[in-house]
């Protein structure tokens, strides 16, 4: 009897899992992963690692690589893409770019993790020499190459989500002049509340970037090479831009074969399932269940990705998946120079983008026992709690201090998960040792002070 055949589309996050689940449980299949690029696979999480000399060499800053799958019944290919599904003969059809050939390649189990792809603005001059993009080997490579070139004086940065984050810090590590642009009125603010945001602005301005919030970028002018972002309300000198505006589905190849939304995210069912039978797609370019908003929304982490192809290879030769996919709750974690922040579930901004309501408790301490001046290692602490109001179901959270306490968005991460209260957590069994914390945690205190009981203070 031949082998079952599956065929990945992406060799990113879930492509790989999908590659580890398949031969973790079946011995009788044959796997197949193309890749359209020409690197397996560049982790673009890595790169500001990468532009700050953190790492071993570029390319280690990868996934994995063809040769870490020795097994003669798996095919890992670079610069094949995928351009079409034929549904009647359960083939794709796919491009060699290496040898300028196109080949059919039958399927049993197809797995589509095509992923995203950035997004340039809508703006004259996007075509001019030194603007970037901020994802992939080829865009690390070019924009490390300017941060070491001292006739680059000035950089502007298009976005202040993390990506845009990471390379506004990597460029001003770099002694550049560091403009940080938005159309939203402050960073990082699609990720966390307020409160913690005006935190962060306050580090970045100290470091020395400039912030232009509420921005609206009408052009990049330059001769042959950008010189300018124009915006409606001034012109910024800029040797070199970096557009870190938001990503986009990378489907448009499978208009009128996949079922897609409005914007192009691929549909699936509770069971990870496309709308053609034997096709299921992982990663960025879905929408994941949500398990605070009880909802799909787009949540674009590796963290996602593997664990759905995790379920879906699991379930992958039923004729009934035994199990829906229960969810993910989509949490993260950043550095903005020496303040760490994690973040899990929702916010306000992405509650009512859900259309959740919610409310919510920000809460400021010190990490350890007062006792403990600050410079023997005592730092301040704060914590935003998200919680259903009746019920007080953790619905999401965030934790930022310039120690490094971002573990405890995983403990938040879990709490969600599992559908606590802040009852719960309030009284949840943590450790107490005063060379680390209090005699109540530090998320303890956090869900007491949400529900208005006394201050703990020692």
């Amino acid at each position: 009897m031949s082998k079952e055949r599956i065929v990945i589309v992406g060799a990113s996050h879930g492509g790989h899992q999908a590659i580890l689940e398949s031969l973790s449980r079946y011995n009788d299949v044959d796997i197949t992963l193309f890749e359209a690029g020409d690197f397996i696979s560049f982790m673009s999480c890595g790169m500001e690692l990468y532009l700050e000399n953190s790492v071993t060499d570029v390319n280690d800053v990868r996934n994995f690589s063809a040769d870490d799958f020795p097994q003669p019944n798996v095919h890992v290919l670079d610069r094949h893409e995928v351009t079409k599904i034929n549904v009647d003969q359960k083939t794709v059809t796919v491009v060699d770019h290496a040898k300028n050939e196109t080949l059919d390649q039958p399927y049993d189990k197809l797995i589509l993790s095509s992923g995203v792809t950035p997004k340039s603005l809508p703006v004259p001059g996007t075509d001019l020499d030194n603007v970037f993009l901020m994802r992939g080997k080829d865009w690390a490579l070019k924009i490390k190459e300017k941060l070491a070139d001292p006739a680059v004086k000035n950089m502007t940065i298009i976005g202040a989500g993390y990506i845009g984050i990471e390379a506004a810090e990597a460029s001003r590590k770099a002694g550049k002049n560091v403009t940080l642009m938005d159309v939203i009125d402050r960073p990082l603010g699609t990720y966390l509340d307020s409160e913690m945001t005006d935190i962060l602005a306050k580090k970045l301005t100290d470091e020395g970037i400039h912030l232009q919030m509420n921005a609206k970028i009408t052009a990049y002018t330059g001769d042959k090479a950008v010189q300018t972002v124009q915006t409606t309300d001034s012109d910024v000198a800029s040797d070199v831009v970096i557009q870190a505006a938001g990503v986009q589905p990378n489907t448009d190849w499978l208009k009128g074969t996949i079922d897609l939304d409005n914007r192009g995210w691929i549909k699936v069912d509770n069971y990870l399932r496309t709308n053609l039978p034997d096709v299921y797609a992982i990663g960025d370019a879905t929408l994941a269940y949500s398990i605070p908003a009880q909802t799909k929304v787009p949540i674009a982490l590796a963290t996602v990705a593997r664990r759905e192809a995790r379920y879906v290879v699991k379930h992958l030769f039923e004729k009934q998946p035994a199990e829906p996919f229960k969810g993910l709750v989509g949490s993260s974690a950043l550095s903005v120079f020496d303040d760490h922040f994690a973040e899990s579930g929702l916010n306000s901004f992405t509650a009512k983008r859900a259309g959740v309501t919610l409310a919510k408790d920000f809460y400021h301490t010190t990490l350890r026992p007062k006792y403990v001046p600050s410079d023997k290692g005592n730092p301040d602490v704060y914590v935003q709690l998200f919680f259903n109001p009746t019920t007080h179901v953790l619905l999401g959270g965030a934790v930022l201090s310039s120690y490094d306490i971002t573990a405890q968005g995983n403990v938040i991460a879990l709490a969600v998960q599992h559908g606590l209260r802040l009852e719960d957590l309030a009284e949840a069994d943590f450790f107490f040792q005063p060379g680390f914390d209090r005699q109540w945690s530090l998320l303890n205190l956090a869900a007491q002070h949400a529900l208005g009981e006394e201050p703990f203070t020692y």
